[in-house]
């Protein structure tokens, strides 16, 4: 399997659904380079619009819904739909177990909550959600399949339940990192279509001992209850030129965002080079493990190419963060995850061998995995 980088990033094409152009530069960078010339004044006017719909025709007391977890993207969202825009937003958060949700992460949702935001939290039974990380794990080699359902499925409930049309979600996928998942422009209506939320289907995890009454937090809403409500959910980055990780992690540490410190925010740990990212529980280190060994890639390399494209560091600076850091993952989270879910140590190697990928990975003269074509060797 040959494996192609993008000429300006670090972005692989094993990235799901990725799109290159014939010059071999992904769709983000693309798009990154063409920022100057969208007539953001129009794009500022049509949410603006936007806006004004949703207030119009929100049968509650709140203008819109935001889903938010109280890290650095959620944060932005929240104070700009409220600060800029002038709407009255809910919070939406859809919770960890509390084994799985980290201190930090708890006073993150307080610190939003301090600010003056009303919010609702979801909470699916922790029972149900280790039965399902479990089964995700075991098929999937992906911790947080079921979990994600859970959490793209909270906003459009909690929105036809209360009678507010109008959700914001942060930025548009496949224009920030890439793939086919998001849209072109600030429609989020088909987010179901996702490749992990595989429509929204909840039948395949009745086979995790659950039964359905158990997987309603799961469940999206049905088509033509959306239709009956008006859903509109919106990629609210689309909107903002400077809504990156940069901006966002700086906008979200002055208003009291708790990231990582100490051990927990070395990236020879934890395999990310932004202690301000997914800083609510520590699961998610192994998960960007897994899919490492199954797409040959992890979270430096994201992290990394948001930063080349916005002049933040070189292209080679990037290759060196991969090199260094890409996949790393403590022993400590494989631990941890191995406590929570009640499987060895052992158990949870074989899952690592099992889904790892023969395709992009090959054993060296010393007996020791490693990529068959790293971008290291491709500069």
């Amino acid at each position: 399997m040959t494996v192609r980088y993008c000429k300006q990033c670090v972005t692989p094409d094993t990235w799901p659904d990725a799109v290159f152009d014939d010059e071999g530069v992904c769709l983000p960078c693309s798009y990154a380079q063409n920022l100057d010339s969208i007539d953001w004044e129009s794009r500022a006017q049509e949410l603006a619009e936007i806006a004004t719909w949703g207030r119009r025709n929100s049968y509650s007391e709140y203008d819109c819904i935001i889903g938010v977890s109280g890290g650095k993207d959620s944060i932005r969202q929240a104070f700009y739909v409220r600060d800029v825009l002038g709407l009255k937003p809910l919070l939406v958060s859809c919770a960890y177990p509390p084994e799985q949700v980290t201190e930090r992460g708890a006073n993150n949702l307080g610190n939003l909550a301090r600010h003056g935001f009303d919010m609702h939290i979801i909470a699916p039974a922790p029972g149900v959600s280790k039965k399902l990380m479990r089964f995700s794990l075991e098929k999937y080699g992906n911790l947080y399949r079921a979990t994600e359902l859970a959490l793209y499925a909270s906003m459009p409930r909690e929105a036809v339940a209360l009678g507010i049309p109008l959700i914001f979600l942060g930025e548009n996928p496949s224009l920030a990192f890439g793939g086919k998942v998001g849209s072109f422009d600030s429609d989020a209506n088909h987010q179901r279509t996702h490749n992990t939320l595989s429509g929204a289907r909840v039948d395949e995890w009745l086979e995790a001992d659950v039964s359905l009454e158990q997987l309603l937090p799961y469940c999206y809403p049905r088509d033509e209850d959306i239709a009956r409500a008006n859903l509109r959910m919106v990629y609210l980055g689309y909107f903002i030129r400077d809504f990156n990780d940069i901006k966002n992690t700086a906008f979200a540490m002055s208003k009291g965002l708790e990231s990582r410190t100490g051990i927990d925010a070395c990236a020879a740990s934890t395999g990310s080079i932004n202690p301000a990212d997914a800083v609510d529980d520590e699961f998610v280190h192994v998960n960007q493990f897994f899919k490492y060994l199954k797409l040959g890639f992890g979270k430096v390399t994201q992290q990394a190419s948001v930063k080349i494209r916005l002049g933040a560091i070189s292209r080679d600076e990037g290759i060196e963060l991969v090199k260094n850091y890409d996949g790393k993952c403590s022993d400590k989270f494989i631990l941890k995850i191995c406590d929570y879910l009640k499987i060895s140590w052992d158990e949870m190697h074989r899952k690592f061998d099992q889904f790892r990928n023969r395709e992009i990975w090959q054993f060296n003269n010393h007996g020791e995995w490693e990529l068959r074509e790293p971008i290291v060797r491709r500069r």
